[in-house]
């Protein structure tokens, strides 16, 4: 399947994504107006589009652009899954040019640990709901 990736609040479709965050565990039945809302408190926003623009995936990240990022709201169109297309986001906000600072970066999951593990995030010691990439203190990028 060929996809592009856009970030920016004014590229995405929530509608759909509100339809995609309403099926989920994490927000089941989320309204639009809160779904707009969290985006437009983001720090980033990220979204996989079709090659007829129609969004099949979202992603969003709250950080202080310095010391952490918390990914979270990372849902793909249940028929677009299995594809690369959450790694594909993933990796995008990793390697955003705004969050070059970021030496933690933390998300929650319930079920896709694996999934997560691949993309260089282990299980944080400080509860095991939570997973981390943390960059040592003596190796991050001074200001």
């Amino acid at each position: 399947m060929n996809y592009i990736i856009k970030d920016g609040f004014d590229n995405m479709d929530f509608v759909k994504v509100t339809a995609m965050l309403a099926t989920t565990y994490w927000s089941p039945g989320i309204e639009i107006d809160e779904v707009v809302q969290a985006a437009i408190y983001s720090t980033l926003v990220v979204g996989a589009f079709d090659e007829q623009n129609q969004q099949i995936g979202f992603a969003r990240l709250v950080s202080d652009r310095t010391r952490f990022a918390y990914i979270l709201d990372v849902v793909i169109d249940e028929a677009c899954r299995q594809q690369g297309i959450g790694q594909a986001l993933i990796n995008y906000m990793l390697s955003h040019p705004n969050l070059k600072d970021v030496y933690q970066w933390l998300l929650i999951t319930r079920d896709a640990h694996e999934f997560y593990k691949k993309l260089g995030f282990q299980v944080t010691e400080r509860a095991p709901n939570y997973m981390e990439i943390r960059t040592p203190w003596e190796n991050r990028r001074k200001i």
